[in-house]
């Protein structure tokens, strides 16, 4: 079997993702606080191995357009997913990817789920408008919640009417009659039924979330974000004694942070964008993901996926639940349905979503709002950069993060993943730093 055609589906995740994090080495606080930037090298990121890496994804996209000539089978020897994410993740010309959607969408009902996915999502992602009128129908006989919610949601996104989000709701209605018991379902209906952008207008307080004290004793992550993922975020740190961590001048600590997901698809789809909710840390790591590359990430961890002695950083037992979750979060936001995004994307099945580096090169995203940021596969990601010559580390906000968060001596807390408001504008400190200047005062009393 020929291994690139192989890689279509087992290596799906791995163009941009998260996977790939068994077995690699841990990093305690003080190793984080020795390392510098010309510790780390990724040969990946050299100009050689960069070079080896598009010449694969080339490959990809060539053998997914040999296949249009005829129906695609749908097996793991299929090109079509693999090429389709090629050109996303290189940002290539889309128009060569649009005969290899249509020709994997041909009774794509009768192939296997992963394949149905894969390309279900690049539909969303790329060719929404080009592929509603086929999905349309195809939802009458899509048989599982994951891709009926996938495809849903490209329908919503290329004909965003009354009309459309009526028959969308009896389509999930007449499918999934018991939809409330599923997770991917249950966020799909909200956002068939709200306005998003009214919905935001109600969000609770910021202060009272960055003055939340979660488990004392534990440092906290914030990151800011816009609810158009394609805008780069902020992350922040508050210190296990409630302030926020300063620079060296005294000036607050804060990094670019991009949460957009490759397939930019909402957060309790696979490898969707991070979710807005409330995640625990579990300490750092290095992938094996060369695409994340060897700078510690930070293992954060949403409902479900951590058990609850990780989430209670305590050895408790018990049984996850809503009101569990919910219970952590500061009374004003236990209501807040854009806050529970986490739990429902555990509920889900979703993992893996770390705080990491890139080793990607952002040239290919030179023309987009979010350049010089990376997407990835639901992660969320701090600009990093590599000598061409050799592919060492020269400068890397993940490293300086996981500096700041664990510059207590603790590599145990919390990630907040929050939106602000919709400014169609980076996230920057004056939009958080008065919340931020109220919260300190409220934990110096």
């Amino acid at each position: 079997m020929h291994l690139l055609k192989l890689s279509g589906l087992v290596l799906l995740a791995a163009l941009t993702g998260c996977a790939g994090i068994v077995g690699e080495k841990r990093h305690t606080p003080a190793e984080i606080a020795a390392y510098k930037p010309s510790d780390f090298i990724a040969p990946i990121a050299s100009s050689e191995g960069e070079r080896a890496a598009v010449e694969v994804r080339n490959e990809r996209i060539r053998i997914a357009l040999a296949e249009t000539t005829a129906p695609v089978s749908g097996d793991e020897d299929s090109g079509a997913p693999g090429g389709l994410w090629a050109i996303a993740f290189l940002n290539a010309d889309r128009a060569q990817g649009l005969g290899i959607l249509q020709n994997a969408l041909i009774n794509i009902d009768q192939k296997p789920v992963d394949f149905q996915r894969a390309v279900l999502s690049a539909a969303y992602t790329m060719y929404a408008v080009e592929a509603a009128p086929a999905l349309v129908p195809l939802l009458d006989r899509i048989a599982t919640p994951r891709e009926f919610a996938i495809a849903a949601y490209a329908i919503l996104k290329a004909i965003d009417s009354p009309d459309i989000r009526i028959r969308l709701r009896e389509k999930l209605d007449g499918r999934f009659p018991d939809w409330t018991n599923e997770a991917r379902l249950v966020a799909l209906e909200h956002a068939l039924s709200i306005d998003a952008a009214l919905e935001r207008l109600t969000r609770p307080p910021l202060v009272d979330l960055l003055a939340a004290p979660f488990r004392p004793g534990l440092p906290v992550i914030f990151s800011f974000q816009r609810p158009d993922r394609k805008r780069v975020g902020l992350a922040m740190v508050r210190g296990a004694n409630g302030r926020f961590v300063r620079n060296a001048d005294g000036s607050y600590f804060n990094i670019a942070h991009l949460a957009l997901a490759l397939s930019n698809l909402p957060g309790t789809i696979t490898n969707g964008n991070t979710p807005q909710g409330l995640f625990t840390i579990v300490g750092a790591g290095t992938a094996t993901n060369k695409f994340i590359g060897p700078t510690p990430y930070l293992h954060s961890k949403i409902p479900k996926e951590a058990t609850i002695a990780e989430y209670e950083h305590a050895s408790v037992e018990g049984e996850w639940s809503e009101v569990r979750y919910v219970n952590f979060l500061p009374t004003s936001w236990r209501t807040y349905f854009p806050f529970k995004e986490a739990w429902l994307a555990g509920q889900a099945g979703r993992d893996d979503m770390l705080l990491h580096g890139t080793t990607i090169n952002p040239e290919y995203y030179r023309n987009d709002p979010y350049y010089p940021g990376t997407p990835s596969a639901g992660c969320l990601v701090a600009m990093e950069y590599w000598s061409k010559s050799d592919g060492r580390l020269v400068h890397s906000d993940q490293l300086t993060l996981a500096k700041a968060f664990t510059s207590g001596g603790i590599d145990q807390g919390y990630l907040v993943v929050v939106e602000i408001d919709d400014r169609a504008a980076p996230v920057n400190l004056a939009d958080v730093v008065t919340d931020v200047i109220a919260a300190e005062a409220r934990a110096a009393h």
